[in-house]
Order: structure tokens, then sequence, then C-alpha cells
């Protein structure tokens, strides 16, 4: 064809630019697969190649539809991450804010998440599924805290991780250093 060169070995191809029935049937498609919040799924049509403007007026109109809605994704990803991937709160309040979450809307869905597990027995639940890998390893002598260290990462208090760790290891949870005043993230 006339007027076209060859792309070059290594060379990206070009991003093609998305119109606004494009971006819809994209925003679409990826609604089919998983849920999103506005946020993401704005990033994403941008990724895909939508100018700005019009990724986020084919979020609008998805959320003014009803196809997006911030609140229910913020219920479903923390009941989902603290059942499933056993995440504490702060973790929790991290992603949910990385995804564009209000903090009215964080706050709900977190206290939501723990309402019928409060998050103390789910901080247990997880340390007993990891304990026993810590206890076969040859450093079992730092399992306490090596177990403290999981839990915080998982992004659980310091108070109910120390209530975990005492629980199932109270010869070992001296190690422990005192728990700190848990501030909000």
């Amino acid at each position: 064809m006339p007027g076209r060169r060859a792309r070059r070995a290594g060379e990206p191809r070009p991003k093609p630019t998305l119109h606004e029935k494009a971006a819809r049937v994209a925003a679409f498609d990826l609604l089919a697969r998983k849920s999103w919040s506005g946020r993401d799924l704005t990033r994403r049509l941008r990724r895909r190649g939508a100018p700005t403007e019009v990724a986020q007026a084919v979020v609008a109109e998805l959320t003014s539809r009803g196809y997006i809605d911030d609140q229910a994704f913020a219920r479903w990803w923390a009941e989902a991450r603290a059942r499933g991937r056993r995440i504490g709160s702060r973790r929790l309040r991290q992603e949910l804010g990385a995804k564009g979450i209000p903090r009215e809307m964080i706050d709900a869905a977190i206290a939501a998440a723990f309402d019928e597990v409060g998050e103390a027995q789910r901080a247990l639940e997880a340390a007993r599924r990891r304990l026993p890998a810590l206890l076969r390893g040859r450093q079992a002598a730092r399992a306490s805290v090596r177990l403290a260290d999981y839990l915080l990462r998982r992004g659980y208090p310091a108070a109910a991780v120390r209530h975990a760790v005492v629980t199932l290891l109270a010869d070992r949870g001296a190690d422990l250093p005192a728990p700190e005043e848990d501030g909000g993230v």
C-alpha cells in the first residue's frame, strides 16, 4: 500500500485512538470480565487509546446507568480480599484508596467486611494457616517474629497481630515487641 512504511522489528506498534463508541464497547468488554472502580476503568480505557475526555465521559455515562458502582465495588473488594486472601483492614484501606474509592466508602466497606467475622479472628485464622510452614523450617525459633511480620504485611493492625501470635505461640510471644498505637492509614 502506498504511504505506509513497514514497521521495524522491536519498534512499538502505534497506539490506536479510540473514539467514544469504540471506548464504550471496550468498557463493556472490560466490565463483562470483572468489576472495576470508576477510576480504574478510566485508566484502562486511557491505556487502550481513549483520550482522557472520552474515557471520563464513557465512565460517567456507565456510572449514571448503574454499570459502575464504586460503593458496591468497594464492598465486594473488601469482603473478597478479607475472606479469601485474609487481608487486614490497613491493607484494604490502601488498596481501595489506590483504586480511587472515597474514604467514606472505604470505611463502610471495611466495616462490612469485618462485621460477620472480626478482624482479630481473621488474623488468628491467617496465622493458623501460616504457622505450620514456619515451624518446619530451620528457623523455628524465630517463628513468632516471622509470623508477626507475615500478619503485618497482610495489613492487620498491631494489636490483632500480637493477639494472634500470643494465642498460637504463648511460650514465644515474649519475643515480640509491645504493640504500638495503631494510627489510621
